[in-house]
């Protein structure tokens, strides 16, 4: 009996995706979206649309010095090095949440691409 319950757990594990896959929609529900609303609000703009365009280019936001700063676009590195430690980024910005997790900004970074 044991060895048909190991069989069985071997076999729903072969079956199984990746364990633990990190879902980016879920992580920016519950990391991001409180601040980050479909539209810009005072306290964050909007991420409909951030990869790919300009660095603190959205108008109905007042972006930090430090961001305004920055030269270039929301490519998926510079939302990872942002993402991974926003004062090194831009040493001043208002973004006070770092996502330390390598596979969970991936994801986040995934889902960004997203929103059109």
């Amino acid at each position: 009996m044991v060895r048909y319950a190991a069989a069985a757990a071997v076999l729903a594990l072969s079956l199984a995706g990746p364990a633990f896959a990190a879902d980016g929609g879920q992580l920016f529900a519950m990391q991001c979206k409180m601040c980050h609303q479909a539209a810009s609000t005072a306290m964050a703009p909007s991420l409909t649309g951030v990869v790919g365009r300009k660095i603190a280019s959205a108008a109905d936001f007042t972006y930090s010095p430090a961001l305004k700063g920055k030269a270039g676009t929301w490519t998926a590195a510079n939302l990872d090095a942002f993402l991974k430690s926003p004062a090194a980024f831009a040493p001043g910005t208002k973004m006070p949440i770092s996502v330390p997790s390598d596979e969970n900004r991936a994801a986040i970074i995934d889902y960004l691409k997203t929103l059109k």
